[in-house]
C-alpha cells in the first residue's frame, strides 16, 4: 500500500513539473513570442491558413470571436450527426458496426462536440472505425475551442483599455497545432509501445488457453486514447474505457494517461501568470484548486483502501481495498486517485468502475464535478474559476465598502448578473433534469438496476455528468432510451457554451472600461486571504445548491449501508 501511494505523488508531482514548464509555453504561444518549435509549426499554419482564407491577424472583439466559435461548432455537428446514422454504409467498418438511431447520434455527437464524451453505446460495438477517427477528430477541436476562449481571456486582461480581443480562429488553430497535436503523438506512442493496438484491422479472432474462440475488438486505439487524455475528453474506445487492458495495459500507461489527462488543466493556470505577468495570482488560484482537489482525493483513497466493511464481515481478506470494480494491475488507490482526477477536472475517462466506489466516494466524486472548477477541462476550468472570482470580488467589495475591482476594472451590476446567471445554471441544469427524471417513472425508474438510494444517485450522477461536461457515469443505468438521449444531449449543449460565453462577455465588458490605477484601498487578489474568500464562495455554493441532492442519494445510502 505504501507503494501504491508512493504512485499517487510521483503521478502529482511529474504532472506540477510538466504543468509549469508546459504553462510557460503556451502563455509564449498565445502572446506570439519565439518558441522552439516554430520553424516545424509555422508552415503548417500558414498552408491551413491559405487553404481555409482565414486571416490570423484580423482582430475581433468579443461577440465576434463568440459567433466565430459557435458557427464552426455547427458545421461540426451536422458532419458529425450524418455521419453516425449512416456509418454502416461508409468505409472503414471491418465488423459491421449498424447505423445508429437519431436519438442516440445526436447524443453522442453533441457529447463529443461539447468535450463530454457521454456514451450511451459501446466503443467497439457502437461505432465504426471511421466514426471513431471523426469522434477522435471531434476531441482534438472542442480541447482546442476551449482553449482559444480561454485566451480571449487572457487578452482582455493584457491591456489597460480594449475592444480587439484576438482572433478565434488563429487561437484554436495554435491550440491544435503547436499544444495538442505534438503532446498527443509522444503519449500515443508510449501507448503504442506498450500494448495498445494501433491498426485499421478488425476483430482478432484468437483461442484462450481453455481452447475457447473468441474475437478481440481492436483499432487505432493507441492515438484515440491519447487525445481523449490530453484534451480532457475522456471517451473510451471500448465500453470499459480506460480499464480496458488494450486502452490501458499496465502501470505505465496507467501513470502515462493519468499525468496525460492533468498536465493542460494544470498548465494553463500557470499560463495565466506568464501571459499576464502575473505569477503570484496563478500560484493563488492553482493552490485553492489543489486544496479543493486534495479535500476530495484524500477521503477517496481512504475509503477505496480501506476496503468493504460489509465484505470484511464475511471473513473476506480485504488488506488490497475494496477492489469490485477495480483492477488488479492499478490496485485500490490508484484507483481512487484516477476517480477524483477525472471528475474534478471533467476528463471521464475511468480505469474503475464509479458505481462500485463507496458510498461517499461517490458522494466526492459527484462533488467534484457539481464544484466543477478545481482545475477543470481545457480552458473552460480557468473560465468556470473566473466566475467565482468575479463573485468573490464582490462580495468582498461590499464588506470593506468600497466598489468591486479586478484587474484594474470596476465590477458593475451587468458584470454580475451574467456571472451570477453562470453561477446558477450549472445547479438548475443538474436538479431540475433529475427531479425530472426521478418524477417520471417511466423515464427515471425503469431504467434502473439498483433501486432506492441508489438509483437515485445514477440519475444525478448522469445530469451532474452532462452539465460538467465530464462524461463518466454510474453504469447501473440504462441510458440508451430517446429520454435519456435527448434530456442530457439538451444539457450538454447549454452546459458547455453559456459557461464559455458568460465568462468571455465579462472579460470583454471589462475590457472595455477604463483602467483604474492600483491604489492602497484597491483589494488586492493575489493574496490568501482572497484564496481563502474565493474557495469559501465555491463551497458556500456547492453546499446550498446541492446537499439537499446529495442527501437523499450517496449520503443516505451511507447511513443505509452501515445500518446492516
Amino acid at each position: 500500500m505504501n507503494t501504491e501511494i508512493l504512485g499517487i505523488i510521483a503521478m502529482f508531482a511529474i504532472t506540477l513539473v510538466i504543468g509549469i514548464f508546459l504553462g510557460k509555453y503556451i502563455a509564449n504561444v498565445y502572446g506570439y513570442k519565439k518558441t522552439f518549435l516554430d520553424p516545424v509549426f509555422q508552415p503548417i499554419e500558414k498552408l491551413i491558413y491559405k487553404i481555409s482564407g482565414i486571416n490570423p491577424n484580423r482582430q475581433m472583439n468579443w461577440k465576434q470571436n463568440m459567433y466565430a466559435m459557435l458557427a464552426i461548432n455547427l458545421v461540426w455537428f451536422i458532419i458529425g450527426f450524418i455521419l453516425l446514422l449512416t456509418q454502416a454504409w461508409l468505409p472503414l467498418n471491418p465488423d459491421g458496426n449498424p447505423n445508429m438511431s437519431p436519438d442516440l447520434a445526436f447524443n453522442t455527437t453533441i457529447s463529443f462536440l461539447v468535450n463530454c464524451n457521454l456514451q450511451h453505446y459501446s466503443g467497439e460495438t457502437g461505432v465504426s472505425y471511421l466514426s471513431q477517427l471523426y469522434l477522435m477528430f471531434l476531441q482534438f477541436v472542442t480541447a482546442a475551442t476551449g482553449m482559444a476562449a480561454m485566451a480571449v481571456l487572457f487578452k482582455a486582461f493584457k491591456e489597460k483599455t480594449a475592444t480587439e480581443l484576438g482572433n478565434f480562429y488563429d487561437y484554436f488553430t495554435k491550440s491544435m497545432i503547436r499544444i495538442l497535436l505534438p503532446i498527443s503523438v509522444i503519449v500515443a506512442l508510449i501507448l503504442s509501445i506498450n500494448g495498445s493496438p494501433m491498426t485499421f484491422e478488425g476483430k482478432d479472432h484468437i483461442t484462450t488457453l481453455e481452447g475457447q474462440k473468441i474475437d478481440v475488438s481492436r483499432g487505432p486505439v493507441a492515438a484515440f486514447v491519447a487525445i481523449k487524455h490530453l484534451g480532457t475528453n475522456g471517451g473510451g474506445f471500448f465500453g470499459a474505457n480506460s480499464a480496458h487492458p488494450l486502452e490501458n495495459p499496465n502501470y505505465i500507461t496507467n501513470m502515462t494517461e493519468m499525468v496525460t489527462q492533468m498536465i493542460i488543466p494544470f498548465a494553463l493556470v500557470f499560463a495565466l501568470g506568464f501571459y499576464l505577468k502575473k505569477r503570484k495570482l496563478s500560484w493563488v488560484i492553482f493552490t485553492v484548486m489543489t486544496i479543493g482537489f486534495l479535500a476530495l482525493t484524500v477521503p477517496n483513497i481512504v475509503n477505496e483502501t480501506g476496503g468493504n466493511p460489509l465484505i470484511t464481515k464475511m471473513g473476506a481478506d480485504s488488506s488490497l481495498g475494496a477492489m469490485e470494480g477495480k483492477e488488479i494491475r492499478f490496485g485500490s488507490a490508484a484507483s481512487a486517485y484516477w476517480s477524483i482526477a477525472t471528475t474534478v477536472i471533467s476528463t471521464g475517462s475511468v480505469n474503475s468502475m464509479h458505481d462500485s466506489t463507496m458510498p461517499l466516494s461517490g458522494m466526492n466524486e459527484l462533488l467534484a464535478m457539481m464544484i466543477n472548477c478545481f482545475y477543470g477541462g481545457c480552458g473552460v476550468g480557468i473560465l468556470n474559476y473566473f466566475i467565482f472570482i468575479i463573485l468573490a470580488v464582490f462580495i468582498s467589495g461590499l464588506m470593506v465598502g468600497r466598489t468591486p475591482e479586478f484587474m484594474g476594472k470596476k465590477i458593475e451590476a451587468k458584470e454580475m448578473k451574467i456571472a451570477m446567471i453562470v453561477a446558477l445554471f450549472h445547479p438548475f441544469l443538474i436538479l431540475v433534469g433529475t427531479a425530472l427524471t426521478a418524477y417520471l417513472p417511466e423515464f427515471g425508474a425503469k431504467t434502473l438496476n439498483n433501486p432506492g438510494f441508489h438509483g437515485f444517485s445514477e440519475m444525478l450522477y448522469e445530469f451532474t455528468s452532462s452539465s460538467a461536461n465530464n462524461g463518466s457515469g454510474f453504469e447501473g443505468l440504462g441510458d440508451n432510451t430517446p429520454w435519456w438521449n435527448i434530456s442530457t444531449g439538451i444539457v450538454l449543449l447549454l452546459s458547455r457554451f453559456i459557461p464559455i460565453i458568460g465568462p468571455i462577455a465579462i472579460a470583454g465588458l471589462l475590457a472595455q472600461k477604463k483602467f483604474i490605477p492600483e491604489s492602497s484601498g484597491t483589494l488586492k487578489t493575489d493574496t490568501a486571504t482572497f484564496g481563502f474568500m474565493t474557495l469559501a464562495v465555491i463551497l458556500l455554493i456547492a453546499a446550498l445548491s446541492f446537499f439537499p441532492a446529495l442527501t437523499l442519494g450517496p449520503i443516505a445510502e451511507q447511513i443505509q449501508y452501515f445500518s446492516k
